[in-house]
């Protein structure tokens, strides 16, 4: 505990520890310790009992010291009663009679004489003459204006003689053992006030090294106190730091131990709840993210489908309007009027349907079928398909696979990718013209390529190809009718399956490729 002054004021800058773990430094006022305060508690009711003490020491000794004095002196006289009633003779006591008062006498320090008939001396133990004397004055009638009298009966009279103003005197009891032998006992009775006033000086000094002793006590027990109260303070100060490693260890069952292990699982709760909150942050954040995705792209939906409905429909207005106006007579005319207005018709057919396929690819609403089937022979009934369209652009055609492969796939979104690659292929063969088709066998899984010889693609737009309407060569496109959405159904579908799809350049061309499997999972 290291006494420090922050900001001004005095404090108590206390160290929590816990093994292994760094070290926390709790900064408070010492007027606010609870280790002070308990040590000054500690202090209070200590100092506040001895007080009292003293007080009821000034206050009652005196009269508990006389009450104690008085019964002492009472039975003491019943002891000699006793003795001289049972073994004395009407002359004298007997030997054994005398040697028991003395040791009565001797016990309570009392003085006693014993008178018998004619006054003749029975018994005597201290000052006989004295008390003669003094026996003799009280018993014809005069007595001291100092005597109080405590109790009288038939048989003796119980009093106090004051000699002195100090409170010094004695106690007195005088009358008959019996009908023969007239008595009289004194007590010394000493100072009181003097008395208490030593007891009160040495109580005094006992009280201080109490208190001394007490605050050693105090402090050193407090640590044991304060300790797991500090340990907490640490724990709930590394819980607002959002540090939920931190727990409360103890070893007994108390009170602050049960604290402690409600803070623990307050702890574990605060850690879960928060991150659930973090989880839940990051949906929202992603589902924020997703609706302003696809408000993005519904914008651009809406403009790419814009821009390619414009051209067919414009194209189809303005050569619908000159067979209205019969700008052409002639039937060849007419007949190429009429091809251009059914060929752009039947492209914007072709994108509607294709952008219906994408829709439902990519909201789940197109369901896959898995079945098995020989990709080799759909790769031939492909190339058989677009027979027409190789010899049409004089493509040099390259697939050399004939022993039956088996995968699992959804064989009708399979052949829409197949003819996609080899489609776009043959359109952008350039050069030697050359597609080939290639299959390469890898554990659990066959990679199918398609290859095409002619320009590479830009490195910076291979990953923009995938992207609805986007268009490397608009030209070109435009040229075969394509419209730019066909590589993102591929995407989809190969999404949709949880497999792979790709593009890379090569040294004389393009190869795209797809991944499916070979054996169901």
């Amino acid at each position: 505990m290291n006494i420090l002054r922050p900001s001004g004021e005095w404090g108590i800058n206390l160290k929590s520890e816990n093994k292994g773990k760094k070290e926390h430094v709790l900064n408070v006022k010492l007027t606010d310790s609870i280790r002070i305060k308990l040590i000054m508690l500690m202090l209070y009711i200590i100092g506040g009992t001895f007080l009292l003490y003293l007080l009821l020491n000034h206050l009652l000794l005196g009269d508990f010291y006389m009450k104690s004095k008085q019964d002492a002196f009472m039975e003491a006289y019943e002891d000699m009663n006793e003795i001289v009633n049972s073994e004395s003779g009407m002359y004298g006591i007997s030997d054994t009679a005398q040697y028991k008062l003395s040791g009565i006498c001797e016990s309570y320090g009392i003085a006693v004489v014993i008178l018998g008939t004619n006054n003749s001396l029975v018994f005597q133990y201290g000052n006989g003459a004295e008390l003669s004397l003094r026996l003799a004055t009280i018993d014809f009638g005069i007595n001291d204006d100092n005597v109080s009298i405590i109790k009288k009966t038939n048989k003796y009279i119980f009093q106090s003689l004051n000699t002195g103003g100090g409170g010094d005197g004695y106690l007195e009891i005088y009358g008959r053992f019996n009908e023969n032998k007239l008595f009289l006992m004194r007590m010394t009775v000493e100072s009181i006030q003097e008395s208490a006033a030593v007891s009160r000086v040495f109580f005094l000094y006992i009280g201080i090294a109490i208190l001394i002793i007490s605050v050693v006590i105090v402090y050193f027990v407090s640590e044991k106190f304060t300790r797991p109260i500090l340990d907490l303070a640490n724990l709930s100060e590394r819980m607002s730091n959002l540090d939920f490693n931190a727990k409360y260890i103890s070893d007994t069952d108390d009170e602050i131990a049960v604290l402690g292990n409600s803070m623990n699982k307050l702890s574990d709760r605060l850690k879960e709840t928060i991150v659930e909150l973090k989880s839940a942050n990051n949906r929202l954040q992603k589902d924020i993210a997703r609706k302003e995705e696809i408000d993005e792209m519904r914008k651009d939906f809406i403009s790419n489908v814009s821009h390619e409905l414009k051209t067919p429909i414009a194209l189809i207005q303005g050569y619908a309007e000159g067979l209205s106006e019969c700008i052409n007579d002639d039937a060849e005319s007419r007949e190429f009027y009429c091809e251009v207005i059914m060929d752009e018709a039947e492209k914007m057919n072709k994108l509607v349907k294709n952008l219906l396929m994408l829709n439902q690819l990519e909201s789940g609403g197109d369901h896959i079928r898995f079945e098995r089937f020989d990709i080799i022979m759909l790769i031939r009934g492909v190339l058989g398909s677009l027979d027409y369209m190789v010899k049409q652009n004089d493509i040099h055609m390259v697939f050399e696979e004939t022993e039956p492969l088996y995968v699992y796939a959804d064989e009708f979104q399979i052949e829409g990718v197949v003819t996609n690659y080899v489609t776009n292929a043959i359109h952008y063969a350039l050069g030697r013209k050359e597609v080939k088709i290639s299959v390469q066998k890898m554990e659990n899984k066959v990679r199918i390529l398609v290859f095409n010889s002619g320009n590479p693609i830009p490195e910076e737009e291979l990953e923009k190809i995938w992207i609805k309407f986007y268009k490397v060569d608009k030209a070109r496109t435009r040229e075969y009718g394509g419209s730019g959405i066909g590589l993102s159904i591929v995407r989809a579908i190969m999404k949709s399956h949880g497999r792979e799809c790709g593009v890379s350049n090569k040294k004389d061309g393009v190869e795209f490729w797809f991944e499916l499997d070979t054996e169901l999972a």
